[in-house]
């Protein structure tokens, strides 16, 4: 095995989640999450997504930038934690849009309520199952007979 740095074991385990959950704190300091599509599969700190302008977690945001963001998938768990904004850079909706996103713009890219929120992770912790969901349904079976702890991958890294 390929030693990693954490930033890169943490890509690892997002690239293949496509759904996220963006938590954000309101103006009454009650905790919201809510579910974004991820539009790029590298993770280098940062995650981007296609937004509505008037949604109310970009309200939320404008008042509190702290963000978290939960990934999951059926035996990976991945927990960020950091800042997200509202950017303005038309190249970049370009290069993120796809004709799926038309579902949420049916006015296209140039949708006036299109924005794009970019989200730098300033730390993680992830949980990992290492063999997929088989594997892990028999690694708990494993322990429940045994009454051996599970042992699966769990790390909180701070990230560059």
């Amino acid at each position: 095995m390929t030693d990693t740095t954490p930033t890169q074991r943490v890509a690892e385990l997002i690239s293949d989640h496509r759904i996220a959950m963006l938590t954000t704190r309101n103006e009454e300091g009650r905790l919201a999450a809510h579910p974004l599509t991820v539009q790029e599969s590298e993770f280098d700190g940062d995650l981007w997504f296609l937004v509505s302008k008037s949604s109310t977690f970009a309200s939320d945001l404008r008042h509190d930038a702290h963000a978290g963001i939960s990934l999951s998938s059926g035996s990976s768990w991945v927990s960020l934690s950091g800042e997200a904004q509202l950017v303005e850079d038309p190249a970049k909706v370009h290069e993120l849009w796809s004709s799926m996103d038309e579902a949420w713009f049916p006015q296209g890219v140039d949708d006036p309520d299109l924005g794009l929120l970019k989200f730098t992770a300033e730390s993680a912790e992830y949980w990992d199952s290492p063999g997929g969901k088989i594997a892990a349904a028999f690694s708990l079976v494993k322990a429940k007979l045994t009454g051996e702890r599970y042992q699966g991958e769990n790390e909180t890294v701070e990230l560059p």
